[in-house]
């Protein structure tokens, strides 16, 4: 599609609905990607993402696959907020009078600007991985009693987001919920480089002519490839960054003191594959998140509701 201004309120609801709608829809496999990158040689209970699946079905219900999901539903709007309108803000004012044909190196500017999502991802992901892993330690502790943290033996709890949140202030201050910041900024930064120049590339590949729009599904294909490549390139720093933000493990798992501590354990005792895990579940996740967000972004659906808004008089 032409290049154009958005104004900064058809963008946030342009991110967020993309992020509301897209959340809903893959969250499952993401609650199995968090799992299987968990659970650690010696300690697995799920063999693939569909037996991550049928299991948590059968022990925690059909609500069990969206464990977590308020606190990604709740910053999910912020999250793709930021995200979008920031590259969207860096590619319009990097680029020279305005010309949105960008060189890749602007473009990998932009995907760098647009990591100040950060701000809002690090605490939901530090919340978000808690909840999700909570029914496989629960499963783990009907074979072994206790589960560890970095400060020794517990007895298990599933508390709520909130009761989390509370005791990591107390305990740790704002710090607390920034654990796993660098990880996570060793992820985001590089997927951004890789995601918004493929994407745009393979985007403009489907216009009408040069200055004509992408259809729709040309934003949507070009938003999951993008996506998946992305996403599969990072992993193994998501894997990283999923081990260290996990405060409750198993009695026989690892604990972690920091990304090379991380890195040098998994080489150690499960090897290079490890870092792996949960590959293909995250391509899931990411590929239709971002197909939909780039599709609800480029038919400017935060501009349809903002026309149907009642005006304010002067």
């Amino acid at each position: 599609m032409a290049d154009k201004q958005i104004s900064l309120p058809a963008k946030l609801i342009n991110g967020g609905v993309a992020g509301l709608i897209g959340v809903t829809c893959v969250f499952p496999i993401d609650l199995a990607k968090t799992r299987l990158q968990n659970q650690q040689n010696g300690s697995r209970l799920y063999t693939s993402m569909s037996d991550c699946l049928i299991k948590t079905i059968r022990s925690e219900g059909y609500f069990g696959m969206y464990r977590g999901a308020a606190v990604n539903l709740t910053l999910v709007t912020p999250e793709k907020a930021i995200k979008l309108a920031a590259n969207d803000f860096f590619r319009f004012h990097l680029s020279k009078d305005g010309d949105l044909r960008l060189s890749t190196f602007i473009r990998f500017l932009s995907g760098c600007g647009a990591k100040l999502q950060v701000i809002v991802t690090t605490p939901m992901e530090m919340l978000k991985i808690q909840l999700q892993d909570a029914g496989r330690i629960a499963a783990q502790r009907k074979l072994m009693p206790q589960a560890v943290t970095p400060e020794g033996p517990v007895e298990l709890k599933s508390p709520t987001a909130m009761q989390l949140t509370r005791q990591l202030l107390k305990e740790k201050g704002i710090a607390g919920l920034y654990k796993g910041l660098g990880a996570t900024l060793l992820r985001d930064v590089p997927f951004s480089i890789i995601y918004f120049p493929l994407f745009a590339n393979l985007n403009n590949l489907g216009k009408r002519g040069v200055d004509g729009p992408a259809p729709f599904y040309v934003s949507f294909i070009s938003g999951c490839i993008a996506g998946s490549t992305a996403a599969v390139a990072v992993n193994p720093v998501d894997v990283i960054k999923t081990r260290l933000q996990s405060l409750t493990r198993g009695s026989q798992e690892d604990t972690y003191s920091g990304v090379t501590d991380c890195i040098r354990k998994i080489l150690r005792k499960e090897g290079p594959a490890a870092f792996l895990k949960g590959a293909y579940c995250r391509a899931l996740v990411i590929a239709p998140l971002f197909g939909i967000a780039q599709v609800v972004y480029f038919l400017g659906v935060g501009e349809l509701i903002l026309s149907y808004l009642p005006k304010r008089n002067n």
